[in-house]
């Protein structure tokens, strides 16, 4: 990288704060994609000289900042912090030299698959071309290939224009780095660097030379994309079987599957930001007033059933798991392929099947079964288990014939408790039903939205290219995480403009839309509705009589039905999951008297409060609601009365007072005559019933002890 006095003179933003940019994100990117690539870098122009050529005055102002490693933060930051404009020039040809000499230095003590220079320089220098043959010579033996980064453009402009379009991805600096950001104007040392840059890539490449030639602007744009990290396909060898006499020997390859980010969130000190200065120990004590601690030993997992915790020792988890032969692709039957629906895939994964490369026999036989499924239309219907440790699937296996290639695809298929069913109404509605030019509208809509279209060779153009969108979770934290470890102490930046315009609607399909768009909202117009004042009815007013009809009130009582009382099928007792939901449904629906329902709704009650946790409390709050409310509707107000008054009596002793501060929180009192006509108190004492318990302990000096009372007999009144 060139950071002489010429980086640093521009009135816009200078080429060295562009090439700076271009070396930062290229090393983010290789950071973050976890491969094993080596970098190094040389910096020309500096002040000082510090490389080994360092000989009788020559390859001066050039110093080798960082020998070939892996690249890391520490490289980040020293970029960001250390790498500062200089004052002096250099030959870019001799810091080519210094580079090449550092590739060979470590080349005996290396692997490597390919090595490449990329040199990032406006070419504002004087360069020396008298050592130019052997310099190509050189590179041309090492197999180095070369690469250019300029503030301009290099390629004429018809020659742009052709290039315009075929701008791919790909590993190295490149990156698929566009040629834009053309300047007009070139100096005479320009000139002269820019007549040795096409002699030299001329030479190692004589059709494609300038193909290797980018500007700082093109690579920055295309650079910030940080790469996918970079993993081998691992294989999965096994064997297709169908029945017990035919065996295929088959590899399986993952195609799709959910991307994890592999670095996880750690705890680390606070000042030091490592990992070593926490310690971290886990601690298990006896929930008593002492809390004896119980060694790792002496405790087992316990199964949460209901209420109740079943405990269940490593040697009942080993007996209960299913015991298989490990490795399995079972065939166990065949199906048209329009009955396995889109929507029931499921899974994380989608496995190409392939027959291994060596085994021919395997690649007939594999073939024959995958060209019999696609001409009959058909799937396989396979029994897939990944190893001895892992559970058994179903799933659907579909051919799948390309021009280079043939396979099976397999996708995972539900089981019974993985389907959700639903009833919903029918859409139909002769009120609402909408007109042709309703229809139309929508019609055209869809048209000019189409992501997919034919350009004027009649072949599918993709508008959305979703194989080459990134997951914008993972590039904002690569972002987020790059600029933490450079400046520790400032904001977060905010998401870069070009992932943003990534997440949008296409350019073209914005465009082609707006019209549709315009005639949707004629054929669809909106009119705000003003809202009416609810006028009180009498029975608002003056309570609802006695004389009412059956009908109206069971009206009103249809209100609380929803979606999920339906989709949950028919309620038969009250349960521990939903225990007040299952409580109201037994009293709207009748299917127990009244009282025995009361009856299991208390005794769910008593189960929760055993637990003594917080959560456990707030379902027990709702099922009292729930009892208060349904006893007000059917003026029933002696069951819920005298439970909640032999309840608050046993609160002492059964250390729920937590529990009855909730209560007495959410204003959770008896029912009163004003309510309802049969009960025994007043508005007045069911109000004083929630702040009684506490005037009575402020005003005694010593505690008193109370009797507790038994909940059961209430039971057994009901």
């Amino acid at each position: 990288m060139d950071v002489g006095s010429c980086m640093s003179s521009s009135d816009q933003e200078p080429p060295f704060e562009q090439a700076k940019k271009v070396v930062q994100k290229f090393v983010q990117r290789q950071v973050f994609a976890e491969n094993k690539d080596e970098l190094g870098l040389v910096l020309f122009g500096t002040e000082t000289t510090n490389n080994q050529l360092d000989h009788d005055g020559q390859y001066q102002n050039i110093t080798v900042h960082r020998k070939l490693m892996i690249p890391d933060f520490k490289l980040l930051e020293e970029i960001e912090h250390q790498i500062h404009p200089q004052s002096e020039q250099a030959d870019w040809l001799d810091a080519l030299v210094v580079s090449m000499d550092l590739i060979q230095k470590e080349l005996p003590m290396k692997k490597y698959e390919r090595l490449s220079i990329a040199i990032l320089t406006d070419l504002n220098t004087q360069a020396n071309p008298e050592q130019l043959d052997v310099i190509i010579s050189n590179l041309t033996g090492a197999g180095i290939t070369l690469q250019f980064f300029l503030p301009f453009q290099v390629l004429e402009e018809e020659e742009e224009e052709e290039e315009e379009g075929d701008e791919g991805g790909g590993d190295g600096v490149s990156g698929g780095a566009g040629r834009s950001g053309c300047v007009k104007g070139l100096s005479q040392e320009q000139q002269k660097g820019l007549e040795i840059l096409k002699e030299v890539m001329f030479t190692l490449d004589e059709e494609d030379g300038l193909d290797q030639v980018y500007t700082f602007s093109g690579a920055i744009r295309k650079l910030s994309m940080f790469k996918n990290i970079e993993k081998r396909p691992m294989a999965w060898p096994c064997q297709l079987t169908i029945g017990s006499t035919v065996a295929i020997r088959i590899v399986g390859y993952k195609a799709v599957t959910d991307e994890k980010l592999k670095k996880m969130w750690t705890t680390v000190d606070a000042q030091s930001g490592q990992r070593e200065d926490v310690k971290r120990e886990t601690v298990y004590c006896l929930d008593d007033d002492n809390e004896t601690e119980v060694q790792k030993d002496d405790t087992i997992q316990g199964f949460r059933y209901g209420s109740d915790i079943v405990p269940f020792s490593k040697v009942d988890q080993e007996q209960m798991k299913y015991k298989h032969d490990g490795k399995c692709f079972a065939v166990l039957g065949f199906a048209k392929q329009n009955t396995v629906h889109r929507h029931q895939f499921m899974g994380n994964q989608a496995m190409k099947v392939f027959a291994p490369k060596d085994d021919e026999h395997a690649g007939v036989a594999l073939s024959s079964l995958i060209r019999a499924l696609d001409e009959l239309k058909m799937v396989a219907i396979v029994r897939y288990t990944y190893d001895r440790r892992s559970n058994p699937q179903v799933g659907a296996a579909f051919p799948c014939i390309k021009r280079k290639y043939e396979c099976l695809v397999y996708v995972q298929l539900p089981f019974m408790e993985d389907l959700r069913q639903f009833t919903f109404p029918s859409l139909e509605n002769k009120k609402s039903k909408p007109s042709e030019s309703q229809l139309s509208a929508v019609d055209s809509l869809i048209d000019s939205m189409m992501l997919v279209k034919e350009d004027e060779m009649g072949e599918e153009v993709d508008l959305f290219k979703v194989h080459h969108l990134p997951n914008p979770s993972f590039q904002r934290h690569f972002q987020c995480l790059h600029h933490r470890a450079v400046h520790p102490d400032s904001p977060l930046p905010s998401i870069e403009p070009w992932l943003q315009a990534a997440l949008q609607r296409p350019l073209a399909v914005a465009a082609c839309c707006q019209a549709p768009l315009e005639e949707l909202k004629k054929s669809f117009p909106l009119k705000q509705v003003e809202k009416k004042k609810q006028l009180k009815t009498s029975s608002q007013i003056f309570g609802r009589g006695p004389e009412e009809p059956d009908a109206k009130r069971s009206r009103e009582d249809e209100k609380d039905f929803n979606l999920a009382d339906i989709s949950e099928g028919t309620v038969t007792s009250v349960g521990s999951v939903t225990p007040a939901r299952d409580y109201r449904c037994l009293v709207k629906l009748k299917s127990l008297p009244f009282g025995e329902a009361c009856q299991q709704l208390t005794h769910r009650i008593e189960q929760l409060l055993g637990n003594k946790k917080t959560a456990y409390y707030m379902k027990c709050i709702t099922c009292v609601q729930a009892f208060r409310e349904e006893s007000v509707k059917l003026g029933n107000a002696d069951l819920y009365n005298g439970y909640l008054q032999s309840l608050k009596r046993s609160i002492p002793s059964r250390g729920l007072a937590i529990f009855w501060d909730l209560l007495v929180q959410d204003a959770i009192t008896l029912i009163s005559k004003d309510e309802v006509e049969g009960s025994t108190f007043s508005k007045q004492e069911a109000q004083q019933f929630l702040v009684a318990q506490e005037r009575r302990e402020a005003a005694d000096v010593a505690p008193a002890v109370e009797d507790p009372g038994d909940v059961d007999d209430l039971l057994d009144m009901m």
